[in-house]
């Protein structure tokens, strides 16, 4: 009987049995791979799905950004985090007085700067666009003052700002603060802003560039897209809308005075 069994079992087709050394991860790490096979690898994989996804709204809709200063008190306050709407100026639509907005300030607000690490910039650029660090120095964050062909006088015997010939009352400069302590009289390039933060006297801005590169005037393209809403912390939560002191404002080249 024992031999006959073990004449059948000889006549079963042979499989090779993988040794200690060539058998699979899974096998020499049971315990490790039903933990990949089970919820943490569900757990992981909906992980990357949500950050790419939001990496991708990120990019394209609407990017939260980190206010690291108090040059926009106090409408925005060190720590805020707002949402820009990158949508806002895609589809023929323009900056206009009053909104504020984040742009890349290169060769306007500052010269170009180094390239550095390609990795190290994606990868700091990521962290940034989910509004966990600030932005790089180059980004900043004002508020429309002037557009193309707008001519900007400061001051008035009131102390405003006139745009096109009209005084601006400007309620959302700091109280303790003037509309600007600089004189300036200018006109705005065609495809340009200007713009000024509403903490003026901490505020560096386009007065403060007047004289350089660019004129502190700010590219249309150059501008990242209008911040909409305060997003954090929750106590703050409120949109941030455009401003009604420009209402009486006559559209450039209707400038008078």
């Amino acid at each position: 009987m024992d031999t006959e069994a073990q004449h059948t079992e000889r006549d079963l087709p042979s499989t090779p049995q993988p040794g200690p050394e060539r058998g699979s991860r899974s096998a020499r790490f049971p315990a490790l791979a039903g933990r990949l096979d089970g919820p943490w690898r569900k757990a992981a994989a909906l992980g990357a799905v949500c950050l790419v996804f939001l990496l991708l709204l990120s990019h394209f809709v609407m990017q939260p950004f980190l206010i690291p200063s108090g040059s926009m008190e106090p409408t925005l306050k060190v720590g805020d985090r707002v949402l820009v709407n990158k949508l806002a100026y895609r589809f023929g639509s323009h900056p206009s007085r009053g909104d504020v907005v984040v742009f890349d300030g290169r060769g306007s607000f500052t010269d170009e700067p180094p390239e550095g690490n390609p990795v190290g910039r994606a990868l700091r650029s990521a962290v940034a666009s989910l509004g966990l660090r600030e932005s790089e120095g180059n980004v900043y964050v004002k508020r429309v003052v002037g557009v193309g062909g707008d001519r900007i006088v400061c001051c008035d015997k009131g102390g405003r700002v006139r745009v096109n010939g009209t005084p601006v009352t400007e309620e959302y400069v700091h109280p303790e603060d003037t509309p600007s302590q600089v004189p300036f009289d200018i006109v705005v390039p065609d495809g340009t802003l200007f713009v000024l933060g509403d903490h003026r006297s901490h505020s560096s801005d386009s007065r403060d560039h007047l004289g350089s590169p660019g004129g502190g005037m700010v590219p249309v393209d150059h501008v990242v897209g209008r911040v909409d809403w305060i997003g954090w912390p929750f106590g703050r939560w409120s949109g941030v809308g455009g401003s009604g002191a420009f209402a009486r404002v006559p559209a450039a080249g209707g400038a008078h005075g």
